[in-house]
This record gives C-alpha cells, sequence and structure tokens, in this order.
C-alpha cells in the first residue's frame, strides 16, 4: 500500500507540473519558405527537438547558442531555434512578428529576397535573415533618433535666446536615453558575435549541415571551408554594427558638445546681466555720494549761500558733473579688470624670438668648442 502511494503520489506530480508547463505558440519555415504554425508544451518540444529545459528558457538579453547540432538564438524579442531542415520561432504572436515572418522571412529563406547566402546551407541563410532583421532594426532606430536630436539641438544652440526652453530640454533628455539604450544594444550585439569570432570551435559548431550531410563535408574539405564562410558572415553584421555605435557615439558626443554651448551661452547672458547690475550700482554710489551736498544743504541751518539764487545751479551742476566723473572712472577701472589682454601680434613674436634662436646657436656653438678644447686638453695631458 506504501509503494501504492508512492507510486500514485509521483504520477500526480508529474501531471501537475505537466499541466503547468508553458505552452509556446510555435512557426515552423522550411527551406522552402513553407510556413506552419501550431502551439506545443515546452516539454514535448526541447525533447522532439532534442534539447534540454534550461535551453529553451531565453534568459539572455541576446545569445546564440548551439545545442545538439542545434542553433538556438535570442535576440531581444525573438526566440528561434535554428535546425539543418527548419527554423522554428517561438511565442511571435504577441511580439508583432507577423510581418516580418510571413512576408519577409520566409521568400528570404525561400531565396527570393536579398541574402548572400543562398549558395550554402539553409542554417547560413537563417542566420543571416535574423542578423539581418536585427540590423534594420537598431537602423531604424537611429535614422528616428537623429532627425529629432538633430533639430532639437539647432532650435536649443542660438545664442540670441536669453533663456533654454523646457520643452526641448524635456525632448532632448528623452531621446539621449533612447540613445543610451540604442548604444547598449548595439554593444551587445557586437559583444555576442565578437564572442563566437573569438572562438574556432563556436563556429565550427554553427555549421550544422557539415556535421548532418555527406555532401556539405566533402565540399567542406575539399575546398569550400564552410566555417571560413560563417566567420566572413558575422564579421560582417559585426562591422554593420560598428558603424551604427560609431554613428551613435557621434551624436553623444553632439549632445554633450551642444550641452557646453548652451551653458556657455547662458553664463555670457548671465555676465551681462550681472555687469549691467554692477554698473547701475556704480551709478547709484556716485549719485549718492555727491548727494550728501543735498543732504547738507537741506538742513534747517542759515547760512549766507541760501540767499544767492545761482547758488541752486552751481551746486546742482557740481553733484551731477561729480557723480558722472566718478562713474566714468568706475567704469574705465572695470573694464580695465574685466576685459580680457589683447593676445600679442604674431610677427612681433616671431622677431623677438628670432634673436633668441640665434643666441641659443650662438651658446650651443661656444659650448661644442669649449667641450672640444677641454677633451684635447685631456688627450695631450
Amino acid at each position: 500500500s506504501g509503494e501504492f502511494y508512492r507510486h500514485a503520489t509521483t504520477e500526480a506530480s508529474q501531471a501537475t507540473l505537466a499541466s503547468v508547463s508553458p505552452v509556446f505558440a510555435v512557426m515552423k519555415l522550411d527551406k522552402e519558405g513553407n510556413t506552419t504554425c501550431f502551439e506545443k508544451k515546452k516539454t514535448e518540444l526541447y525533447q522532439e527537438l532534442g534539447l534540454q529545459a534550461r535551453d529553451l528558457r531565453f534568459q539572455h538579453l541576446m545569445s546564440i547558442a548551439t545545442r545538439n547540432n542545434r542553433i538556438i538564438v535570442r535576440m531581444e524579442f525573438l526566440k528561434a531555434v535554428i535546425t539543418p531542415e527548419f527554423l522554428l520561432v517561438l511565442d511571435y504572436r504577441n511580439l508583432n512578428l507577423e510581418h516580418w515572418l510571413i512576408n519577409e522571412l520566409a521568400s528570404q529563406l525561400a531565396g527570393e529576397g536579398q541574402l548572400v547566402t543562398y549558395s550554402l546551407p539553409f542554417e547560413f541563410r537563417a542566420i543571416e535573415a535574423i542578423l539581418q532583421y536585427r540590423i534594420s532594426k537598431l537602423q531604424g532606430r537611429l535614422n528616428t533618433l537623429q532627425p529629432q536630436i538633430l533639430e532639437t539641438l539647432e532650435a536649443l544652440v542660438d545664442p540670441k535666446l536669453l533663456s533654454v526652453d523646457r520643452s526641448k530640454l524635456h525632448i532632448l533628455l528623452q531621446n539621449g536615453k533612447s540613445l543610451s539604450e540604442l548604444e547598449t544594444d548595439l554593444k551587445v550585439f557586437k559583444e555576442t558575435i565578437l564572442e563566437i569570432l573569438d572562438e574556432e570551435e563556436l563556429i565550427e559548431e554553427l555549421c550544422l549541415s557539415k556535421w548532418t550531410d555527406p555532401q556539405v563535408f566533402e565540399e567542406s574539405t575539399s575546398g569550400i571551408d564552410h566555417a571560413e564562410e560563417m566567420e566572413l558572415l558575422l564579421e560582417n553584421y559585426y562591422r554593420q554594427a560598428e558603424d551604427l555605435a560609431n554613428e551613435a557615439r557621434e551624436l553623444r558626443v553632439l549632445i554633450d558638445d551642444s550641452e557646453s554651448i548652451i551653458f556657455i551661452n547662458l553664463d555670457s547672458h548671465r555676465n551681462v546681466m550681472m555687469r549691467l547690475n554692477l554698473q547701475l550700482t556704480m551709478g547709484t554710489f556716485s549719485l549718492s555720494l555727491f548727494g550728501l551736498i543735498g543732504v547738507a544743504f537741506g538742513m534747517n541751518l542759515e547760512s549766507s549761500l541760501e540767499e544767492d539764487p545761482r547758488i541752486f545751479w552751481l551746486v546742482t551742476g557740481i553733484m551731477f558733473l561729480g557723480s558722472g566723473l566718478i562713474w566714468r572712472r568706475l567704469l574705465s577701472f572695470l573694464g580695465r579688470h574685466l576685459e580680457p589682454p589683447l593676445p600679442p601680434h604674431v610677427s612681433a613674436v616671431l622677431k623677438k624670438s628670432q634673436p633668441a634662436a640665434g643666441r641659443v646657436e650662438v651658446k650651443s656653438s661656444l659650448k661644442a668648442e669649449a667641450f672640444g678644447l677641454s677633451r684635447s686638453a685631456l688627450t695631450n695631458q
């Protein structure tokens, strides 16, 4: 009874695990471009492909690996398994991949596209089609970001602007974030390809038909090395990703330079306002300084000056004239200490440097002669 209970419990647990196993929506594409869609549980799928459960986790952001003469590809949202006879795309319904899978990928695998690997086995066409799709997506993101960033920077980098539009800065911040994500994706793409290019065994494992088809194996041994073809294919898309990364890097440098220009313009306008404020402060100081004369005459003290009708205009003139002179002196002092000095004239610098060079040559010749005389004296001794 105990053995029967344990056996029933094991069967029940296995049935429970099988019932909760995820179901993949699979699209199968063969060499002729024929498409078949079906649903299959994960356990059944990896058993049919001769894989293990961990091979279909797709936990990496991007990976290209080989297991049991199968190529497992994960590129962002694309999950695929490549065999020498067909290509399986998993979980394609919720990723908006139907248009590419049916209209483009099927025709490319059938030999109606613009791939360069039609003369090679099926896995070459599948890998090239997937890499081309990924590069085209990255190129499209860059083509979308580039005009937006350039337009925003052109609107921001204007020396006539006294302030910066916050909406433009918000757009630039969003575009900069999208550009950083694009740079990260390009970096991951290049690192994944470079890891394969650095290992000759991985490149050999990607050539599936070389180990299953005797004719392909004979062609590879007779001079058509499929491993070299696979290496050239991966290197081609690595160079394309490198070009996209360089363009993204140039955009990043342009954003950084534009930010520096924006800060310089704002600092320049801020300095103008500070200088204007300083000039007004000096004018107020000069007026208040000579305004003491009016304060002195405004006191309730009797003198003989208030009886003269011409003394009002004389004191007023002295006040304004003294205030103006002091203000001018302060402005000249401010100009001497704030304006940068003029650079020296180039011709004057050259004229001054030529005699100095002549003196250096004379000194060096005198040192050489003295050194020669000292050596001759030593040899004579």
